[in-house]
């Protein structure tokens, strides 16, 4: 039988915190490595590193049985870019940029097939599992989770007519980008940001939306963790091999 469950979309519904990594590097041995490493999801990142569609199809594919659940963040809600991206098997989706609710709404309707949204159809992609799955087209939306990312002030005063857009699962603050919409570029720790981001989460649990961060700062993420997210991403492949190279190099560095 074939498992094709979201089971990440199962488990938020169920109110299950979710321990994810982000993967930039854009390379399946790498991303194998870590989707073993016991983490819930994994965010194969298309917006801010060299990954393409075949790039992130050959990801997906090392990840089929790891038991971590794969997610993508596709570079914009451009639906033929979505579209794409879910015949290759993604079911879980990170769109950035969402600054009101039209925008959300478009995100939704590029994952929903007519009449209620705009995906073209294929007969058998990877994502029916090369038709193998009979009554995927008529079911598939049922295993779709679709996050949105709220990144800018603008976003923040929308924060509720975004999340109560019919379709959209996950609404995931962006601490970069936020940060430097509210004033302080490159400072997503300031201890202003991290109060506004703590009320955003709040504001985000109360619309029965999940709510959904990333942060490397272990402190922060049990912080937000408190506050109520449930989608929560500790770091990333890169910042691991970065600062884990750092630190060996420096301990022999130091010894000489």
């Amino acid at each position: 039988m074939i498992q094709w469950r979201n089971t990440l979309k199962g488990a938020l519904q169920a109110g299950e915190q979710q321990i994810g990594l982000w993967c930039s590097l854009a390379n399946t041995i790498s991303t194998e490595v870590v989707a073993g490493a016991g983490f819930d999801w994994l965010l194969l990142d298309m917006e801010h590193s060299p990954n393409d569609l075949r790039d992130v199809y050959s990801q997906l594919q090392v990840m089929t049985g790891e038991g971590t659940q794969p997610m993508v963040r596709v570079p914009s809600a451009d639906p033929i870019v979505i579209k794409r991206i879910l015949d290759a098997g993604a079911q879980s989706l990170l769109i950035p940029n969402v600054d009101d609710a039209e925008q959300a709404r478009i995100a939704v309707a590029a994952t929903r097939y007519a009449p209620r949204g705009v995906r073209g159809f294929s007969q058998s992609p990877r994502a029916a599992r090369f038709g193998r799955i009979p009554d995927y087209h008529a079911t598939c939306e049922a295993e779709l989770l679709v996050a949105v990312q709220v990144e800018s002030r603008h976003a923040l005063d929308n924060l509720e007519q975004i999340a109560a857009v019919d379709g959209v699962d996950c609404v995931f603050i962006g601490p970069g980008d936020l940060s430097m919409s509210l004033g302080y570029l490159g400072q997503q720790n300031h201890p202003e940001i991290v109060r506004i981001i703590e009320e955003t989460i709040r504001r985000i649990v109360r619309t029965g939306k999940v709510a959904g961060i990333l942060t490397a700062n272990e402190d922060l993420a049990r912080r937000y963790i408190a506050a109520g997210t449930r989608l929560t991403a500790v770091g990333s492949d890169a910042g691991l091999l970065a600062r884990a190279s750092e630190a060996l190099a420096a301990r022999f560095k130091d010894d000489a």
